[in-house]
């Protein structure tokens, strides 16, 4: 992440094990990048929950990342977060995202609970989660995105298909 938040994309990818692109270093992911940097320096121990490439097939093309906010929180909920580059979206890679992050949170004991906030005018992520059991709880500001609609699903209780 380091190498990420300073534009050095042949190091990141060096490190990373596979070629990441230039989505990888836009405002955007250097913003996610410096926010969780700092995140892990609070506590080294969040590194394991925090983005990671999304890669697929066995050329390894990395189609963008996917991670939770941090670990779970004092009644085990955790927040997940995927993002797909432009290039690979409407292909299917953030429902196989978002599974692989279920599955993930049902896996670890300390997980109650995995939460999911949308902007109400991303229609694409909205359609993402549809079908996997999550319930709209209520609604927050954000920031760095404005509105968002907070749904939650208990960890193990979504159908994965």
């Amino acid at each position: 992440m380091s190498a990420l938040l300073d534009g050095d994309l042949p190091a990141a990818s060096r490190k990373a094990g596979v070629a990441l692109t230039e989505y990888f270093v836009n405002d955007s992911a250097r913003w996610l990048w410096r926010f969780r940097l700092g995140q892990m320096a609070a506590d080294p121990g969040h590194a394991r929950w925090m983005a990671r490439q999304a890669v697929v097939g066995d050329e390894g093309l990395v189609v963008g990342h996917a991670g939770f906010h941090g670990p779970p929180d004092e009644v085990g909920m955790v927040e997940i977060g995927y993002s797909v580059a432009p290039e690979f979206r409407r292909q299917g890679y953030a429902r196989a995202m978002l599974v692989e992050l279920l599955r993930r949170a049902a896996a670890e004991p300390a997980v109650t609970t995995v939460r999911a906030t949308i902007s109400p005018d991303n229609v694409a992520s909205l359609a993402t989660i549809s079908g996997y059991g999550f319930v709209e709880v209520g609604e927050q500001w954000d920031e760095e995105d404005g509105l968002e609609l907070i749904f939650e699903v208990p960890a193990g209780r979504s159908p994965l298909t």
